[in-house]
């Protein structure tokens, strides 16, 4: 089964924050919307990098309190691995087992298209 075919009949968009964001809007949008990880966009709206919950976590053991007042760039995890809608779901998941990873941009002709 393709990715595209199991991102097909879903609705809503890809929620992200910028490079440029501060950590503290982005955890905001992490727990706003009730989520784990946001794919970061650079200012060509390329993916630049992941940011997760576990990004903060790190942050803050790092930099304390200061580190919502830093930039997402500073933080996130980076580079970022990606598929295209046309991989199949068993070689994101091979690919995801393989690195270790736990989030996975699907990057189509116009931007992120799923996570």
């Amino acid at each position: 089964m393709s990715i595209a075919l199991m991102i097909a009949g879903r609705s809503g968009e890809v929620w992200h924050c910028h490079a440029d964001d501060l950590v503290a809007n982005a955890v905001d949008t992490l727990a706003t919307r009730r989520i784990g990880a946001l794919p970061v966009t650079d200012a060509g709206n390329a993916v630049a990098g992941i940011f997760s919950e576990r990004d903060v976590l790190y942050a803050l053991k790092t930099h304390g309190a200061a580190a919502l007042r830093m930039r997402v760039r500073d933080v996130m995890t980076a580079p970022v691995l990606s598929v295209s809608p046309e991989n199949s779901a068993l070689e994101a998941l091979a690919l995801m087992t393989r690195r270790r990873i736990r989030h996975l941009p699907v990057e189509g002709d116009t931007g992120v298209v799923g996570f």
